[in-house]
């Protein structure tokens, strides 16, 4: 099946379908970008008066697109992650340059994405460079629209995803450290440390070479499949928590972030390729079925 959708996307006709997910994919940020800027800091760039937020979602294309050229003529996807990781820390602080009169909630929301950004940012770029690829990328990489609607939708994935913080930020309106502002850091605290407990956990059982070829089952691993992706919506939930509170009128468009998380990990690029990939490899395997029987999908709960 893979073999053939690569074939039919090598095609002109496969190549005009690539260009127009770009050109959809630019749209929609773009139509973010647009809402997140009402009543908004603005900055003059070249003699240009341009919103903070809009601004960011420029710096975030630009420079997905800009390591796009060397990595495809290098045929090479190495840098990809370490980008994204990159251009999240980036869009956050020239956001928070560029707004004047900065508060609590506003550093708190630079903070708290700009570690989560560098900490997963740096455990995919060494995960890549040890195992030497990304077998993502294998039938991606050697297509230019392919491999380029890959680092588009990268630069959506940071703009779409910081939105809520980016709004806040960016926002003319300051309101104090409330409640909200507490409840939502004690919620990206535990999503943070679920996702860090549970990569941590899946590497130590990997380098195991006594649990070759097995599937984790321990841990937080028995208490969801997927506990990594449970604690990063949690936590993206928590920075939109925090954010709530200074967002008003279009602005609050940019609370689709964790909506937006939630539905990329459970109905596009994230469950759904690891399930699949995981039934391939295990499907036959009774340890496999029983495990998926007993275990929740996404939501943890104690093992039975």
């Amino acid at each position: 099946m893979t073999e053939a959708k690569n074939n039919n996307t090598n095609t002109p006709t496969g190549n005009v379908k690539l260009l127009l997910f770009i050109i959809i994919a630019v749209v929609f940020a773009s139509l973010i970008a647009l809402a997140g800027s009402q009543g908004g800091a603005r900055t003059n760039l070249g003699g240009i008066d341009i919103p903070v937020f809009a601004l960011c979602a420029l710096i975030a294309f630009g420079l997905n697109w800009l390591i796009f050229v060397p990595s495809y003529l290098a045929q090479t996807e190495h840098y990809f992650d370490l980008t994204g990781s990159l251009t999240f820390v980036t869009v956050i602080l020239t956001a928070l340059a560029l707004s004047p009169d900065q508060d609590w909630r506003a550093a708190v929301l630079a903070v708290l994405v700009c570690i989560w950004a560098t900490r997963l940012g740096g455990f995919l770029f060494l995960r890549v460079r040890k195992d030497g690829s990304d077998g993502r990328f294998d039938t991606i990489k050697p297509h230019f629209t392919r491999f380029l609607l890959t680092w588009t939708l990268q630069a959506v994935w940071v703009f779409v995803s910081s939105a809520a913080a980016l709004a806040a930020i960016t926002a003319t309106q300051r309101v104090e450290m409330d409640l909200l502002a507490i409840i939502g850091l004690i919620m990206w605290l535990t999503g943070f440390a679920i996702e860090v407990a549970a990569d941590a956990q899946k590497r130590a059982f990997s380098a195991n070479p006594a649990n070759k070829g097995q599937f984790i089952r321990s841990g937080l691993w028995a208490w969801t499949r997927h506990p990594n992706y449970f604690g990063e919506i949690l936590l993206w939930i928590g920075v939109a928590v925090i954010a709530l509170p200074a967002l008003s009128g279009w602005q609050l468009v940019a609370l689709i972030s964790p909506v937006f998380i939630t539905l990329l990990i459970t109905r596009v690029s994230g469950i759904p390729m690891l399930e699949a990939r995981a039934d391939k490899r295990w499907g036959d395997d009774p340890a496999w079925q029983a495990y998926k029987d007993r275990t929740p999908r996404l939501i943890p709960r104690p093992p039975r």
